[in-house]
């Protein structure tokens, strides 16, 4: 008997600390990925999209609205990144908690400073951001300021866990910036490379590594290029030569595949976010595999 009120006890006890853990919904895999460094087993994780998915691009399946529904934090790119999805997400969970500017809703490009942003706004020049570019992940150096504000969220939203949170930062913090000073060495002969990329994800890549990006497949952000932008792309190539050709795990690698053939140039796909290959498993495995897969290129 007394056995049995301790298994029923224990049983209790572990059904509250499930109920007390936070329900975090991530509009990425990065940021799915740093709340899990951050909050460990004290919050419940995931994310609307996979690394195969453009998250410009996705749709508010009622599968994902009932997610949102019982989320306790949102944790966004911001930037208007997710401008063509997330605001009906949010309407249609008619989760409180979660609209813009509460502090269920959080946006890590409100805590780096954005490269690229506009000096007008034009349609025009097809998809732009007017608070700067929002493709923030591909610089790590970024994540370190972005897991501070995110933990001092956490904490807001469960003060009891406060000082975990914060040990946890502490320690994402020294890891990731080791990691960060080793592959910045291993990537030491990739400053001033010339790369043509796919798309603008590639701005904050460049900048954390010295890398001179030439040309863009896109004619406009947004915009897939006919045969005959590429085929001016070529000539441009003979003037400005790139080494490589970028694009995502989540893009058509047919327009860099044309444009390596013609060129004599590799195209390289790089995971961009946590899962967009088998090495980039976790925040760590992203990066030190986007440094191996530039540094293969060069060879």
């Amino acid at each position: 008997m007394f056995k049995s009120l301790i298994f029923i006890a224990g049983l209790l006890l572990a059904s509250q600390s499930a109920q007390a853990a936070l329900n975090v919904l991530a509009c990425e895999p990065e940021w799915a990925a740093l709340t899990e460094e951050l909050a460990g087993d004290k919050a419940r994780v995931t994310s609307a999209t996979t690394a195969f998915q453009d998250p410009h691009h996705v749709q508010a399946r009622p599968s994902l609205i009932a997610r949102a529904r019982n989320a306790d934090l949102l944790v966004c790119t911001g930037a208007e990144l997710e401008i063509g999805w997330l605001p009906l997400l949010q309407r249609q969970s008619g989760n409180a908690r979660l609209q813009s500017g509460l502090p269920g809703s959080f946006e890590a490009a409100q805590h780096v400073a954005l490269l690229e942003k506009p000096s007008r706004l034009d349609r025009a020049q097809g998809d732009i951001h007017p608070d700067g570019n929002p493709h923030l992940i591909s610089d790590p150096r970024n994540l370190l300021k972005v897991a501070v504000a995110l933990t001092q969220r956490l904490a807001e939203l469960d003060p009891a866990n406060a000082a975990y949170y914060a040990a946890r930062n502490h320690d994402f913090q020294k890891r990731m910036g080791l990691a960060i000073a080793r592959w910045e060495k291993q990537a030491a002969g990739l400053r001033g490379v010339a790369v043509v990329v796919h798309h603008k994800n590639w701005v904050y890549l460049a900048d954390w590594l010295g890398l001179s990006i030439v040309a863009d497949l896109e004619p406009k952000p947004g915009i897939d290029p006919s045969v005959s932008f590429l085929s001016s792309l070529l000539e441009h190539q003979k003037a400005r030569p790139a080494r490589m050709i970028l694009h995502a795990a989540y893009q058509s690698p047919k327009p860099g595949e044309w444009l390596a053939e013609h060129a004599g140039i590799p195209t390289v796909e790089l995971p961009y976010t946590v899962g967009g290959s088998p090495a980039a498993h976790d925040l760590f495995g992203l990066y030190e595999d986007t440094v191996m897969k530039l540094k293969e290129a060069m060879k």
